[in-house]
């Protein structure tokens, strides 16, 4: 008899959940199809992590049953079914915590199934029906007001109140987070060198824009507004980030760096010092968190003659804006966003512009992309078709990445397909471009190496059609007044911008704390696919972000917009557990196989 999606999806959660109940790992095991994935986001493993295949299922659930004392499970919406799938939306609870989560059917058990830790029990955020009063309805001698409050809040922590938790760097990233603990009631400094929130962008060069859109770019509990431009302005940006920051009352630092920190393992906390207005504060957080970016740490190449080069030589990161360089010969060595976007502003302002491209770069463009990459979940189109930006985090965290770039392939063949033309012109100006080493395009290069692409906003144009000019092959010297490649084509330059990247994060980690820290915690981003510069093995997760490392108390976060605001609440969620003093055994610590 043909049963409907509905009652496939009640009889396998009834079913599994007698399993758990039994604690009959075996049993629940089975209920999984032989090629299957199981990725959970801190409910079960205090841990963000995907296993695999029946075995793997028996092993989380072996390790983590009794802890977890997982039950409730039911369906949230109706669930539907195409091409013998069955996609049903669920929640659950555990002894500590409400989750939520997806499941996928086939005829033969579970393909995919997500789990993710919402909320912990008692510990709620003070929000919709629990939201604070804000206001105490009764007089009393000595009542101090909200801004009274608040200041001396900011006078004592630090000092007199030291903070559970220091996050170091205060972008979109530390921001975010900031955000998240202040709701959960975490004790947190966020601290940052610049002046104000929001520096990060406003002082990056002049023509940068987010290039994803609005609809992936919200902050948490603080959605853009409805009439928000589709792509935002770096100033614009950054003064959003600062308005955000006060509304939301994140403790945050300016004018501070972190000049060292250590770990004390005897008192299972860190001795953080800062300067801060030329004043050296020490700060003792049990828990640090590194926000520093993955586009914060540049990677500054090292060329025979830079010494004795006459004119400018920046990072990418330093670029001031193309004002001062009208007319001159500039060259910029790299080929992805930065670069596009550095080679499109100076061509805008007169300047003589070549890219030197040193290998294959993946483009695609913007419109293209967001109508087909990113229209389903983040779009106007979306929002009309009941798509909210937390189930369309959802629905992209329920897809393991073991098998996402199934799910790509066919995206980009539509893009490829859609733009021909556009590539035609690219390839006949010599640009090398590529779909990624398996056709699965722009986002599986983020996620696996966090470079080799562009969305093109308009200066692909510029080099398809010989504006800027295009030379090609690794830079072999510089001399007074040019660049000279491996091959011996020599470009003359006034200014040479080096669009070469960023390095890992646990980089900043050598700089702070030591480099035996930052060799322990190992390489931070890239799931190990084996593609280049995503070395293996497999890590089934992107390395070190937003979950425990290798070195006690010691976490990364950040990404993109969209990571941070998602990610953002399963790291809130494990600091607090640990700040509460539940018990927080972590599932399956990930092993340091890369240093750099």
């Amino acid at each position: 008899m043909t049963t409907s999606p509905r009652q496939r999806a009640e009889e396998w959660l009834t079913s599994f959940e007698s399993a758990l109940r039994a604690r009959d790992v075996d049993a629940a095991a089975a209920l999984f199809a032989p090629d299957s994935f199981w990725r959970d986001l801190v409910a079960f493993t205090w841990n963000i992590t995907t296993v695999e295949g029946r075995a793997g299922v028996a092993d989380l659930l072996s390790a983590t049953l009794d802890q977890a004392g997982p039950q409730g499970f039911e369906l949230t919406d109706e669930p539907t079914e195409a091409d013998g799938v069955v996609d049903a939306w669920i929640r659950f609870e555990t002894t500590t915590g409400r989750g939520t989560g997806h499941l996928r059917l086939k005829p033969e058990g579970a393909w995919t199934l997500l789990t993710t830790l919402r909320e912990l029990k008692g510990f709620e955020e003070s929000q919709g029906t629990r939201r604070p009063q804000g206001v105490e309805h009764a007089l009393s001698k000595g009542r101090l007001s909200w801004k009274e409050r608040r200041a001396a809040e900011a006078a004592s922590l630090g000092r007199e109140q030291q903070p559970y938790v220091v996050v170091i760097g205060g972008g979109q990233g530390g921001i975010a987070l900031g955000a998240r603990l202040r709701q959960l009631g975490v004790p947190a400094l966020v601290v940052d060198k610049h002046e104000r929130p929001g520096d990060q962008w406003r002082k990056r060069y002049k023509s940068l824009c987010l290039h994803d859109p609005v609809w992936y770019d919200h902050l948490p509990y603080l959605p853009f507004p409805a009439n928000w431009p589709v792509f935002s302005p770096k100033d614009k940006i950054g003064d959003w980030l600062e308005m955000y920051t006060r509304v939301m009352e994140v403790p945050y630092w300016t004018r501070s760096t972190v000049r060292s920190a250590a770990f004390d393992p005897s008192a299972g906390a860190w001795r953080v010092t800062v300067e801060r207005d030329g004043d050296t504060v020490e700060l003792n957080p049990v828990h640090v968190v590194f926000a520093t970016g993955m586009s914060g740490k540049p990677n500054k190449p090292v060329f025979p003659g830079q010494d004795i080069f006459r004119g400018e030589q920046q990072h990418s990161s330093e670029h001031p804006g193309p004002e001062a360089y009208r007319g001159k010969r500039v060259v910029v060595v790299g080929s992805n966003n930065s670069a596009f976007d550095i080679c499109g502003s100076l061509w805008e302002n007169d300047a003589d512009v070549t890219m030197v491209q040193r290998s294959s770069t993946h483009i695609v463009k913007s419109a293209t992309l967001m109508d087909v990459g990113l229209g389903d979940l983040y779009s106007e189109r979306a929002v009309a078709a009941g798509v909210t930006t937390d189930r369309a985090d959802m629905i992209f965290a329920s897809i393991p990445y073991r098998i996402m770039h199934e799910f790509q392939i066919p995206l980009y063949a539509e893009m490829a397909s859609r733009d021909a033309d556009f590539y035609a012109r690219l390839e006949k100006a010599g640009f090398r471009h590529d779909w990624g080493s398996d056709g699965s395009g722009l986002f599986m290069k983020y996620l696996r190496r966090g470079s080799g692409y562009y969305i093109d906003v308009g200066a692909a144009d510029l080099v398809a059609d010989g504006r800027v000019k295009l030379a090609q092959g690794q830079v072999d010297h510089l001399t007074e007044d040019a660049v000279v490649l491996d091959d011996g084509t020599t470009l003359p330059a006034d200014l040479v911008v080096y669009a070469t990247g960023y390095g890992s994060m646990n980089g900043w980690v050598a700089d702070i704390v030591d480099q035996e820290t930052a060799d322990k915690v190992g390489k931070v981003w890239g799931l190990g696919s084996d593609t280049p510069k995503d070395p293996g093995p497999w890590e089934g997760e992107q390395r070190n972000m937003w979950k425990p490392t290798r070195q006690e108390n010691l976490w990364f976060h950040g990404g993109n917009l969209h990571q941070s605001r998602h990610y953002s609440l399963y790291l809130a969620l494990q600091l607090k557990a640990r700040y509460e003093g539940l018990p927080t055994p972590v599932y399956r610590l990930a092993e340091t196989h890369h240093r750099g």
